[in-house]
């Protein structure tokens, strides 16, 4: 079986300019740039609490754990939990119209 290149180039320019793709990029963004920005302004307060609050970062809350390791720590819990809401996102929202616009492109009826 032979594809044409510019039928399949075509083709992957009309879903693009699909308004249906148009609503999967406008939601794909809509939840990731806000998440995005929200990790990133997280990290970046951690970060510089470091440099310019160090003794507030060296601050015991008990023992010797102190609030710049509850911050070192909670980048991590941050990162395993937007993982899982965008996991759980996607699955629900996301992949269901990406698979309807892929079955679409492959030959398939459905809108």
């Amino acid at each position: 079986m032979s594809v044409n290149p510019t039928t399949t180039s075509e083709a992957y320019q009309a879903v693009q300019a699909s308004e249906e793709f148009q609503t999967l990029r406008k939601k794909f963004r809509s939840f990731v740039f806000p998440t995005t920005a929200f990790f990133l302004a997280w990290y970046f307060l951690y970060v510089l609490l470091s440099i310019f609050a160090p003794k507030f970062m060296g601050t015991k809350v008990f023992g010797n754990i102190t609030i710049g390791l509850i911050f070192g720590l909670g980048q991590f819990v941050t990162t395993f939990v937007i993982t899982f809401i965008y996991a759980r996102w996607a699955n629900r929202q996301f992949d269901p119209l990406a698979d309807a616009i892929g079955r679409r492109l492959d030959g398939g009826t459905e809108h």
